[in-house]
């Protein structure tokens, strides 16, 4: 089974920079987007052979998750059952016999940590939603959650110390996500492999000079940990200022 994220930061204007040409050569299973910035239905978005789930912000033109699936799942939801994050559209959950697949987009903690409390919050909430699946049957969290984890997952560790993305307090409450059992997929199959990101500022030439950070994950409940075959960053697609990437499971 193959799964691929992918923040588009815009699926309208990424689909004028190539987006349906990965989605054809990726050929996944389960594609999850985030940063739709879009409501469901607001333009033609033809995927035949995938059925379509969205949660879209109330606020138009920010923040969204999308899910494409081949195969239908016995249920989804969206959001994680607290009103207070419920209009932003930043979780989709999908329930397969076997597993939970996860789409999160998690909220920026903004210049200067303006939002750091809501952030926290957020965390824990999240984590908790995670766990109470987690005991039913295992689960697939991938998308952007905004936080370099360690330094080696970014470009540049010492001048970013403490910035949103970067902050002790997001860094440890991701710590404690992996310690409550969850395995960060493409850190544990590679890690000492410095320069391998996800996101690049659209200033400064950042890409060009790969001056990135790695903050789109895939994570797996730790037993089903060893079913991964394969997990990549899609460096080399454009169309975003994040780039793909993808997992290769079997269950």
């Amino acid at each position: 089974m193959k799964l691929v994220t992918w923040n588009v930061n815009g699926l309208r204007a990424c689909i004028t920079k190539g987006f349906f040409d990965f989605f054809a050569a990726a050929d996944a299973d389960l594609f999850c987007i985030q940063e739709t910035k879009m409501q469901e239905g607001q333009v033609p978005i033809e995927t035949p052979g995938y059925a379509q789930y969205w949660n879209s912000a109330l606020k138009k033109g920010y923040s969204g998750t999308a899910v494409f699936a081949r195969t239908e799942p016995l249920s989804f939801t969206r959001d994680i059952g607290i009103d207070t994050h419920g209009t932003e559209g930043r979780v989709l959950t999908l329930e397969y016999p076997q597993f939970y697949l996860v789409n999160v987009y998690t909220p920026n903690s903004k210049e200067k940590l303006a939002r750091i409390d809501y952030r926290m919050q957020f965390e824990d909430d999240f984590r908790a939603y995670l766990h109470a699946l987690d005991e039913k049957k295992p689960v697939i969290v991938c998308g952007d959650m905004n936080v370099a984890h360690q330094e080696i997952d970014l470009k540049n560790p010492k001048s970013n110390r403490g910035n949103a993305g970067f902050s002790d307090q997001e860094r440890e409450k991701f710590g404690a996500l992996l310690d409550s059992g969850f395995t960060d997929v493409f850190r544990a199959r590679n890690p000492d492999l410095t320069g391998a990101y996800s996101w690049w500022s659209y200033r400064f030439n950042a890409r060009k000079n790969n001056a990135g950070w790695r903050i789109d994950y895939f994570l797996v409940s730790a037993r089903i940990a060893g079913a991964v075959k394969d997990c990549t960053i899609h460096s080399d697609i454009f169309g975003s200022d994040h780039c793909p990437v993808s997992l290769e499971i079997d269950l």
